[in-house]
């Protein structure tokens, strides 16, 4: 097979990063309670992040993406590029990018534009600002993950289903917290979730997102950015994976043979749920706040539709100084006040009045 990695022509790393987790939180036996009559066996996570009425996409990905510029230590002029990866972005017909450059003073001279790609938006946005990056067009370049994921009520994704996301600013190695040595895509067209235009909720192909759609994925495209870099699972510190639910991401880490240990600092998904375009990327910074210079990263995200982006990442030095400069990911989880369905109903416009 030939060389399929994706390589900039200079490297570039991550110069910056940001999460941002809504307060609000439902568990996941509030949900059992009202659609499954209190049977709270065999559920997929704990709790999730539900956005508050004045949180949306715009307004998340802001938050993050301050966080992101505190940590690369550049102004927002610097920027040539602000995207944004979602799959629910608040307008039909306006864009979110530009809404989130203006905020962060990054206008006027910069390219801003959305992104789409199921649940791997923020990944491809990512590789975009690398190949943006790497070859000179740019010195640095904004992408951005973030959604406001819906489930149906009483679907199973409605356990799931939550908000929030990851900003990082892509930017020349030198300055770089973590470098990233290359990327991989593996895609094909495996439709195992969608909506239609002006279809409130998705549907999902149930068992068949897992086998040949998750894990299919997953597997082929983390094996073949080892096997081409010539890396087992034992020269990795840490490995993140699209989180869907608990089990999914530690069967693919066991199947590419990662234990379990080197997974649990990325699994965000059982107190803050699927948050769709962010749900590989926002695991990556949870990692960020602990790794140490040295410490090798495996990123591998997911979009239904479907396909897959590897990244092998290196922490450099600049961590220890940087990520200081903002809030850490825990930090936003453990900022949580709990809600009951109603209120969840109310805040997600699962109540329609006209």
């Amino acid at each position: 097979m030939p060389n399929t990695l994706l390589k900039p022509n200079r490297p570039v790393g991550i110069t910056g990063y940001g999460a941002y987790v809504p307060r609000y939180r439902i568990a996941a036996k509030e949900i059992a309670r009202v659609w499954a009559g209190g049977k709270a066996g065999g559920l997929p996570i704990k709790e999730k992040a539900v956005p508050g009425l004045d949180e949306d996409v715009i307004t998340m990905s802001i938050e993050a993406a301050r966080s992101a510029m505190a940590r690369s230590e550049i102004q927002p002029s610097d920027l040539r590029a602000v995207w944004v990866g979602s799959e629910s972005h608040p307008y039909a017909v306006k864009p979110t990018s530009t809404v989130v450059a203006e905020a962060i003073g990054a206008v006027p001279h910069v390219q801003a534009g959305d992104w789409e790609f199921a649940c791997k938006a923020g990944t491809e946005a990512m590789v975009a600002a690398i190949g943006f990056v790497g070859s000179g067009m740019a010195e640095y370049a904004l992408a951005i993950g973030m959604d406001t994921a819906q489930g149906k009520p009483g679907d199973a994704l409605e356990y799931t289903a939550a908000a929030g996301g990851a900003a990082f600013v892509l930017g020349p190695a030198e300055n770089a917290l973590a470098t990233i040595n290359a990327t991989y895509s593996y895609v094909t067209d495996t439709p195992d979730f969608w909506r239609r235009e002006y279809q409130k909720y998705p549907e999902h192909g149930v068992r068949f997102t897992g086998e040949p759609a998750y894990f299919q994925h997953i597997t082929s495209a983390g094996k073949t950015m080892m096997d081409e870099l010539g890396l087992t699972a034992k020269d990795y510190k840490w490995a993140v994976f699209h989180q869907p639910n608990t089990k999914f991401p530690q069967k693919a880490g066991q199947m590419l043979g990662f234990t379990p240990e080197q997974i649990a600092p990325g699994l965000l998904v059982t107190v803050i749920g699927n948050t769709y375009s962010g749900a590989a990327i926002i695991g990556l910074t949870a990692i960020l706040d602990i790794a140490e210079p040295g410490d090798r990263i495996l990123l591998v995200s997911f979009g239904s539709g479907a396909g897959s982006d590897a990244m092998d990442i290196t922490v450099t030095d600049k961590i220890t100084t940087r990520r200081d400069k903002a809030l850490k990911t825990q930090e936003y989880i453990a900022r949580r006040t709990e809600i009951d369905y109603a209120t969840y109903a109310r805040y997600r416009g699962k109540i329609t009045m006209k």
